[in-house]
């Protein structure tokens, strides 16, 4: 029997959807067949991306919504359910790296990124498992980092942020994995997304960077696609509570 790598029928939900991983997992997992809901900020992005889905014959729907705000959660899984049903993947995408000195951390930047990098992945998560057992199935895929086991320099709140995520991760499967609903995350090595914007800018780091890799390159947001693909798949039904590093081997040396 092979894998099914299908997701015809399936719904995802895509939070930081207008750039960077977040746009390339909606645009992989609607080939594969899922219909999306793309979350963000910037409306015009997100038109842009949908545009873009509908227009090799995929389905897509977009939702501009502030996640900072905790409160519109529950309002916003609701609406997520509106353009085709109940959602049966969900990833969590967005994120913030404010890249500050450790004296600069304020209290108000340090809750800045834990509440969208750990704490939204979380309430945003449990507002949509109730639907996902009823189906018996579902998926949450998160995204954690390079820091969330490597310590780089004006990352402290990025990086704790980022090792919660992989706690968050395992504590996930264990409370929902019984109900069919596996949950595993991405630790992406680097890519070109704004969040890397300062590094790509900088090509001699960029180069030491892809020499720190087995591979002997930097990411390309194609590469994203298998992995994206297979976490959200039925061909991933007895993989959970993982977090995947996909940085061309960079942890591995």
């Amino acid at each position: 029997m092979t894998a099914d790598f299908s997701l015809k029928g399936k719904v995802v939900l895509i939070t930081g959807a207008t750039s960077g991983i977040g746009r390339r997992q909606a645009l992989a997992l609607a080939q594969a067949g899922a219909a999306v809901v793309l979350v963000g900020r910037r409306e015009a992005r997100l038109r842009e991306t949908v545009a873009e889905i509908e227009a090799v014959g995929a389905r897509a729907a977009s939702l501009s919504v502030d996640l900072t705000d905790r409160g519109r959660l529950p309002e916003l899984a609701g609406r997520a359910m509106v353009p085709f049903g109940s959602i049966d993947v969900l990833i969590n995408a967005a994120g913030v790296n404010l890249r500050q000195p450790v004296e600069e951390i304020t209290l108000e930047s340090w809750d800045t990124t834990l509440n969208l990098n750990l704490a939204v992945p979380f309430f945003l998560a449990r507002e949509l498992v109730p639907a996902m057992k009823v189906n018996d199935w579902g998926r949450i895929i998160n995204i954690a980092s390079l820091q969330s086991s490597r310590a780089f320099s004006n990352g402290l709140a990025y990086g704790a942020s980022k090792g919660g995520i992989c706690q968050l991760t395992r504590a996930m499967a264990e409370a929902w994995s019984r109900h069919g609903i596996n949950c595993n995350a991405i630790a992406p090595g680097f890519f070109p997304t704004e969040l890397t914007a300062p590094v790509y800018e900088d090509p001699d780091q960029l180069d030491k960077l892809a020499a720190q890799t087995a591979i002997g390159r930097n990411g390309e947001l194609s590469d994203l696609d298998g992995l994206t693909v297979f976490l959200a798949s039925p061909a991933s039904d007895y993989l959970t509570g993982q977090v995947i590093h996909l940085d061309g081997g960079f942890t591995a040396k």
